[in-house]
């Protein structure tokens, strides 16, 4: 038997709950991880809310991301091997596959290698926040060797990711933050500036980083009605890129009566993780930068696998500065 985190209604971190359950055995283009650690997204919160695009069937798993190494191989799957070293990345829908348990099945094209020397915790923090910032601002939004990208809401693991992918390209990356509290911490992780948008004027301060001519791409989790601000700090024929939606509100075309000179869009990495091809460019980029130390994910803190309702109160609580990772104890008498 394995050890999964089930819900059956929708609600509050309370509905989350560790059972036991038959894992199964994988079926063609299917592969069966031994788990050792596991991501937690906000993603995973939105799920067990009702708030995601998609709604859960009960009883429901959850859980995007993992690490862990190969137990067993389905029909048809190539390229792996039991014991190998691997990760999880967000490839599938959430009402078919999930990885919050001790063991579980993925497809097989969500699994990728683990680099060598890199621990299940790093790789467990890696695949939605890298995935994502390297497909928004290199894939899909061309970002170049000197231009300014500005990150909001960039506490979090997708800005923390976003800033060392501009870095290890050679952008220059300028996040904001509300309040002072976690200014450091940004100029710590690699922010070449950190605006503080509750205290400083946000398009003033763009235009006297990048000496009046604003940024080239903005990446974007909040939307609302905050994007027209957005805008007015994007440089002509710039870009503009929302990934969320934490501010509820709708989203208007930015700045539309003005007629600005940029492009908007969403960005939502199952571009990425869907496409084979791009997956394989996204993967060696993390995977090198991993490597090379230049790409490190910031982990905030670390929750059993049991506590998993307590790991999704602390990422709702918004005091966290990186990833929060699940990990798995199987035991001493574990193979």
């Amino acid at each position: 038997m394995a050890r999964h985190i089930r819900f059956d209604r929708l609600g509050g971190p309370e509905v989350l709950h560790l059972r036991e359950v038959d894992p199964g055995v994988p079926g063609a283009g299917e592969v069966l991880i031994r788990v050792e650690a596991i991501g937690v997204n906000r993603a995973d919160a939105m799920f067990r809310e009702g708030g995601y695009f998609l709604q859960p069937g009960f009883p429901s798993s959850l859980g995007y991301e993992a690490a862990g190494t190969v137990e067993a191989l389905g029909e048809d799957v190539t390229g792996l091997a039991v014991g190998d070293p691997v990760g999880v990345v967000p490839a599938f829908s959430l009402n078919d596959y999930g990885t919050y348990g001790d063991h579980v099945i993925v497809p097989a094209a969500a699994v990728v290698p683990r680099p060598s020397g890199t621990d299940p915790v790093t790789a467990a923090s890696v695949w939605m926040a890298y995935v994502t910032a390297y497909g928004a601002l290199i894939d899909e939004g061309g970002l170049r060797p000197g231009d300014h990208v500005l990150l909001t809401a960039a506490s979090g693991g997708v800005g923390l990711a976003a800033i060392q992918t501009a870095r290890r390209i050679g952008a220059v990356p300028v996040a904001t933050v509300r309040g002072a509290s976690k200014r450091q911490a940004l100029l710590d992780a690699g922010a070449a500036h950190v605006i503080d948008t509750e205290n400083e004027d946000l398009v003033a301060r763009v235009k006297e980083i990048t000496g009046g001519h604003g940024v080239r791409l903005a990446f974007d989790p909040v939307a609302g009605p905050g994007v027209d601000t957005l805008a007015e700090a994007i440089a002509p024929g710039g870009r503009l890129l929302v990934y969320g939606a934490l501010d509820p509100r709708p989203t208007p075309l930015p700045n539309a009566a003005l007629y600005p000179d940029l492009s908007t869009g969403m960005f939502t990495m199952f571009r990425v993780t869907g496409d084979p091809e791009r997956l394989r460019r996204a993967v060696a980029f993390i995977n090198a930068g991993l490597s090379d130390g230049s790409l490190a994910p910031v982990v905030d803190r670390t929750f059993d696998l049991g506590d998993a309702a307590e790991a999704h109160r602390y990422m709702e609580s918004n005091a966290q500065t990186g990833k929060i990772v699940l990990t798995v104890d199987h035991g001493p008498d574990a193979a």
